[in-house]
């Protein structure tokens, strides 16, 4: 028996996981606020608005019902996922079944057990980046390997399916497409989201999609479902999707999967040993939200779209910085590579990430370096926070970077 070190005390499996880098910047932030700082934070995706009151009512009255102190199935509350089921039909035109629905602790847990019930080890998995920092790690958690595609800020972040076709193998299993794009707030056309999809079909590979942007759309920008688009790839797509960005509802933690029915029963199986079921008084909140109306999206889209205006004219009038206009999500991804290697207030910083560490010490505004997104040269920034936050915000990351010198 080999003796225990500190290499070997935790899995070589776990111990290559990373830590979220966005949960890190957002904590930290938060820990300089607390402490008195006027931190600005462009940080964690979250909306800066309330969960809406009839969603919070119906939880609360959930919590008096003696039902919901009790085990429930663990795939979902029948009715919530038969909510789910007509949700979706009636926002994308995808028509599913209960039986094709999987409820999870939040997104993340759904794309981890999606890539845990269709991968074996050494599959590959085609990544357009930049990518959401959690992706390439549930793929590797799953047993598989994730393979990047990188489109830059000339293309608007958007991936060709020549590049795709460069990056598969025979080893090739799936492929991750997601739209609207986080971190880059890139919107496919619906002929761009087609010919990916029938490539998809063409190579008999997987799909993941991840939808939970779908309402978050802008300037005549339209969210397409590939499974409604190219119903071949039903089979073997998988939709990922929750309440959080949609509801505001990013601390309740309820997701889901859609997908054919026997991968969903063998995540909810997996899911019955990992977790049991989400939070019966979350599912009942989630409830509420899908089956209520848009309204409250409608209102928080409104203001996402006046900041996201605010957020690029501001950040192209910055030296060096480059930011395309983003048409979903609510996030910019500025290209800062212009500014890399000047020299502002006694430091060259070398990379995007020595750029946002310098922000936040010099200027104290949190931002998350293009490293954890797959891209380095980039930030991405949230403008899920107040008005006059991001202006203050952006200004003070002008006033810095005017200081610049060669």
């Amino acid at each position: 028996m080999r003796a225990m070190t500190a290499e070997t005390r935790v899995s070589d499996r776990v111990a290559a996981i990373s830590e979220s880098v966005t949960l890190k910047v957002d904590a930290k932030a938060k820990a300089l606020k607390s402490a008195g700082r006027p931190v600005i934070v462009f940080g964690a995706g979250e909306p800066d608005f309330p969960t809406p009151d009839y969603i919070v009512e119906a939880a609360a009255k959930a919590c008096a019902d003696t039902r919901n102190h009790r085990y429930t199935p663990a795939g979902g509350l029948p009715e919530l996922k038969a909510a789910i089921a007509e949700k979706t039909l009636r926002d994308s035109g995808y028509e599913v079944d209960a039986a094709q629905v999987l409820v999870t602790n939040g997104g993340k847990q759904a794309i981890y057990e999606a890539f845990a019930a269709i991968l074996n080890p050494g599959d590959e998995v085609v990544v357009p980046a930049p990518y959401w920092t959690t992706y390439p790690e549930s793929i590797r958690l799953a047993g598989g390997v994730p393979v990047p595609v990188v489109a830059d800020e000339t293309t608007g972040y958007r991936v060709s399916v020549e590049q795709l076709e460069a990056a598969r193998t025979e080893r090739t299993k799936a492929l991750l497409f997601v739209s609207p794009n986080n971190p880059t707030g890139s919107v496919y056309t619906r002929e761009e989201v087609e010919r990916i999809g029938r490539w998809a079909v063409e190579h008999g590979l997987w799909v993941l999609t991840d939808e939970i942007y779908e309402h978050l759309v802008y300037e005549g920008a339209e969210f397409h479902s590939m499974p409604v688009v190219v119903p071949e790839v039903r089979e073997r797509c998988i939709v990922v999707n929750g309440v959080a960005k949609t509801y505001a509802m990013t601390g309740w933690r309820v997701g889901w999967a859609i997908g054919p029915k026997d991968v969903i029963k063998a995540a909810a199986n997996y899911q019955s040993h990992a977790t049991s079921n989400v939070a019966n008084v979350s599912q009942v909140a989630a409830l509420a939200a899908v089956s209520g109306d848009l309204s409250a999206v409608a209102e928080m889209r409104s203001a996402f779209d006046r900041r996201r205006r605010t957020i690029v004219r501001m950040l192209n009038e910055i030296d060096g910085f480059v930011c395309p206009n983003p048409e979903g999500a609510f996030y910019a991804y500025p290209a800062v590579k212009g500014v890399l290697g000047k020299e502002i207030r006694g430091k060259r910083p070398q990379s995007s990430a020595e750029l946002a560490e310098l922000i936040l010490d010099e200027v104290e505004v949190a931002v998350v370096p293009g490293e954890a997104f797959g891209t380095p040269g980039y930030l991405r920034m949230s403008y899920a926070l107040s008005d006059e936050d991001l202006v203050d915000g952006v200004s003070r990351i002008h006033k810095l970077i005017a200081e610049a010198k060669d």
